[in-house]
């Protein structure tokens, strides 16, 4: 569980400043290593697209790393959020646990 108050880093600000400026990268380079169109990438970046299994596994073939690594950063992300908007936590709250079998 996350107990840390301060947001984590999102996948498109970990792609952008720790991946494509270290490395040169434009939207468009990258796009064109991963096979898909800049778009994609672009909203990656952006944070307005989730990274999925086929993405992770996309992204650790370009990086060099493993599609748990990316999909951590997004499920930590995605954690933070549900933790933190009043929406989901009412949806929460009204969850009642299983009497035991």
């Amino acid at each position: 569980m996350l107990t840390t108050k301060r947001k984590p880093a999102t996948v498109g600000e970990i792609l952008a400043e720790e991946f494509m400026q270290p490395l040169g990268l434009t939207q468009a380079a990258l796009a064109e290593a991963m096979g898909v169109q800049r778009k994609h990438v672009n909203e990656l970046c952006n944070d307005r697209r989730n990274v999925t299994a086929a993405t992770a596994l996309i992204l650790a073939r370009v990086f060099g790393n493993s599609p748990d690594f990316w999909l951590n950063v997004q499920r930590r992300s995605d954690l933070w959020e549900a933790m933190h908007s009043p929406k989901e936590l009412e949806r929460i709250a009204r969850a009642r646990p299983l009497k035991a079998a």
